[in-house]
């Protein structure tokens, strides 16, 4: 495992801003915030700042500034830093106090309210991986604090965890591959108390559908690119201000590129889903769109776009395991306390068996992401990792799912009991692209 030290305490920077928030006081976190607050201090860490809102067009003054390799301690150590346990400390907490409560009525608005985004948005979520020269919280990468982030926020609600961070996944890939003058011009909205809305858009709606081989296309103009082509499971689409979308670019292979909402062409649809409802997912649809030629994300390279699509992975993995372990401590609760012929379930050892795999099943997953989520902060090759994690999240995440219902009998098929909604959120880690990234 990496050596996570950042001399400028990201820990603190963040819970620093949840503590000025007014809005801290209606979670009833006021006093987890301003503890983990004044312990940070004793540890000598330093609060980060952020610039205000704006799109205005800059150009480019240099090369664009990236998120420093995280240096190797040659430990293997899984330990999180204090940082990074001061971070999911009071994200756990908004999420079992917040997303938790709030998960059945977002189902069914099939959104995640205004002031729950806005509360996560002071938690400077979007900040994590943009470096502090532009206005963010870190000067080396943090693909291990995202996966925690998002393990943390899933183990509330995973379809109000994507609503959360999709902001932040165009933020991170703007900052991991976006030139001078796209940092320039974008990245300033995000470190403001109010980030826009943005999606990062990958997905289109086909069977059997592979990120590497898209049907929507970018074509060279003379003013730049026309894109045409529909992309699915888009979260918060009718909200969102910019859109980064995977393309085929002419025919070179594929790209992201940079699509503000308000450009002729895009239309947003509805895109009712199994589960994530919360998420508020939408179609986009792209026709004969015109962006200039600076709108595609850096170079173009296929290189970029491959890590792109290994780190949005290894978010939904991170997302897996808290919604996972959701599924394990409401079973682990409810046998011990379900009575059959006279005894609690939990005393029958076909009962006391599955719980004890699921439990299993949930640490190899662990193990796995966080070993590639290690490996993506050094710049090592994770693309082995990544797979494993991907592979293993969708295979028994899943399998986690149905034997949280199968262990509830008929409560698991009623929504009286929440392991129904994160079984159906579950089956989402296998067939969803882009959206949130670490």
């Amino acid at each position: 495992m990496a050596n996570r030290k950042d001399p400028m305490g990201i820990g603190l920077a963040v819970l620093n801003r949840i503590a000025s928030s007014p809005t801290i006081d209606k979670l009833g976190l006021r006093k987890a915030a301003e503890r983990a607050v004044y312990q940070g201090a004793k540890s000598g860490f330093q609060v980060a700042g952020a610039a205000n809102r704006t799109f205005k067009k800059r150009k480019g003054a240099g090369k664009p500034q990236r998120l420093a390799k995280t240096s190797d301690s040659g430990v293997f150590d899984l330990t999180p830093t204090e940082d990074q346990q001061m971070i999911v400390g009071v994200v756990e907490e908004f999420a079992a106090e917040v997303l938790r409560p709030g998960a059945e009525e977002a189902e069914k608005s099939n959104t995640t309210s205004k002031e729950v985004l806005q509360q996560t948005g002071e938690f400077g979520l979007t900040l994590l991986n943009i470096p502090e020269s532009l206005g963010g919280l870190s000067e080396d990468r943090s693909a291990v604090t995202g996966v925690l982030v998002a393990e943390a926020l899933s183990h509330g609600d995973m379809g109000q965890a994507v609503a959360c961070l999709a902001p932040a996944a165009v933020a991170t890939a703007i900052s991991l591959w976006g030139s001078d003058a796209q940092q320039q011009t974008y990245l300033e909205a995000f470190t403001g108390d109010d980030a826009p809305v943005a999606a990062l858009a990958v997905a289109e709606p086909r069977p059997l559908f592979d990120p590497l081989t898209l049907e929507t296309k970018a074509t060279k103009t003379a003013a730049g690119w026309k894109l045409n082509g529909v992309k699915s499971a888009v979260v918060r689409g009718t909200e969102a201000e910019l859109f980064i979308v995977s393309a085929d670019i002419d025919g070179q292979g594929p790209g992201l590129i940079l699509i503000e909402s308000s450009t002729a062409g895009v239309t947003i649809q509805d895109d009712p889903s199994m589960g994530l409802r919360a998420a508020g997912l939408t179609r986009l649809v792209l026709t004969d769109v015109e962006v200039p030629a600076d709108a595609l994300l850096g170079d173009g390279s296929t290189d970029d776009y491959r890590e792109c699509i290994r780190l949005s992975r290894l978010a939904w993995a991170g997302l897996a395991l808290g919604t996972a372990k959701s599924v394990l401590d409401y079973t682990k609760e409810y046998v011990k306390t379900r009575e059959a012929f006279g005894e609690p379930i939990a005393y029958r050892q076909s009962v006391a068996f599955m719980v004890a795999n699921i439990a299993i099943e949930l640490e190899g997953m662990r193990l796995v992401t966080l070993k590639a989520a290690s490996r993506a902060e050094q710049g090592l090759d994770c693309s082995r990792e990544v797979a494993l994690a991907r592979k293993l999240t969708a295979e028994y995440g899943m399998k986690i799912g149905t034997d949280g219902v199968q262990l509830l009998g008929g409560h698991g098929f009623v929504k009286e009991h929440p392991v129904e909604r994160w079984y159906r959120d579950l089956r989402a880690i296998a067939v969803m692209e882009g959206a949130v990234l670490v």
